[in-house]
């Protein structure tokens, strides 16, 4: 990607100063679409690429580059979920999307310690739970890409039928459909501060190797998903009940002594980092209903662990 220059007396060219911001927007959009921050990247350096394979003329003709950029992006992630669909079906295990890296510690449910500049990671919000993340995963790319345009980033239907190739009132059902989804999968909300308790519990009961008290933090039902990558030690299907959750990590406790568990914000929530050696081993996200977690998701793919290691 070209880099900004400056011309004219040492200022910054103010339209590429304007494109360049569009960048945090792009990466935003991208990550939402995909569930990849290793492909969103990929796909906001191409959308840049696309600008800059035009001629000065061209670009000057543009009324609206941030309009332009939003455009390209979310036909090129349109065109990526639909050859993602065939490359997950072949997928060693479980897939899941990748763990946002944010390394603050929390207290009482609160993010604290480090700064982390705005513009260099997804804004998080309840768009990037995990949970929320899976259920998207269950949408066709039409509805995904005209449910996260519409409903999370508030274009209209006219806009966002230039974008998906179809009419509004196509679009309006397909964001309707995708809605539709995401209710049912809704539950009550639990209060951050309350979901960090309950996941510090887990922690210390998991440090603890006890497994009674891991059993009564796990809801009976409860399902735990790893993702590997193909690596051995991952679960190929989710996992089922809680009593069966708890003795694995119990079990995974006493295999793999000195491991260090953080506590860590993971996709905006409460969330657990497992390192080993000073290198990132696991990430856990959890899905916590009431006073119990429903739901744990395990990163283990090192590939999509890599930028909670090399920062």
């Amino acid at each position: 990607m070209t880099n900004p220059s400056e011309r004219g007396h040492g200022r910054l060219d103010p339209s590429l100063s304007a494109i360049m911001s569009e960048r945090r927007q792009l990466i935003n959009l991208a990550y939402r679409l995909l569930g990849s921050l290793a492909d969103a990247e990929d796909v906001v350096q191409e959308t840049y690429a696309r600008w800059y394979a035009m001629s000065r003329q061209q670009r000057e003709v543009i009324d609206s580059p941030g309009a332009w950029f939003t455009t390209v992006a979310s036909r090129i992630c349109l065109d990526l979920l639909g050859s993602a669909r065939a490359r997950r079906e072949r997928y060693v295990g479980e897939w899941i999307p990748d763990p946002l890296p944010d390394r603050t510690e929390w207290t009482e449910g609160r993010p604290g310690g480090g700064r982390v500049d705005p513009a260099d990671r997804v804004t998080l919000d309840e768009s990037v739970n995990m949970a929320f993340l899976v259920v998207l995963e269950s949408m066709n790319p039409a509805e995904r890409v005209a449910f996260i345009l519409h409903d999370v980033f508030c274009y209209s239907f006219a806009e966002v039928a230039e974008i998906v190739g179809r009419t509004p009132a196509a679009c309006r059902q397909l964001a309707w459909l995708a809605r539709r989804r995401v209710h049912a999968a809704e539950v009550p909300a639990v209060p951050t501060a309350q979901q960090a308790r309950i996941v510090r519990d887990f922690k210390k009961a998991w440090e603890a190797k006890d497994i009674d008290a891991l059993i009564g933090l796990l809801d009976p039902d409860a399902t735990g998903t790893a993702d590997g990558g193909g690596l051995v030690s991952a679960m190929l299907r989710p996992m089922e009940g809680g009593e069966r959750i708890a003795r694995t990590f119990v079990t995974v406790a006493g295999l793999a002594p000195g491991l260090t568990i953080l506590e860590r914000t993971v996709n905006g929530q409460p969330g657990l980092v497992v390192q080993q050696g000073g290198v990132t081993v696991v990430v856990l996200a959890f899905d916590v209903v009431g006073e119990r977690i429903r739901h744990i998701w395990s990163v283990l793919n090192p590939e999509k662990l890599r930028p909670w290691t090399t920062g």
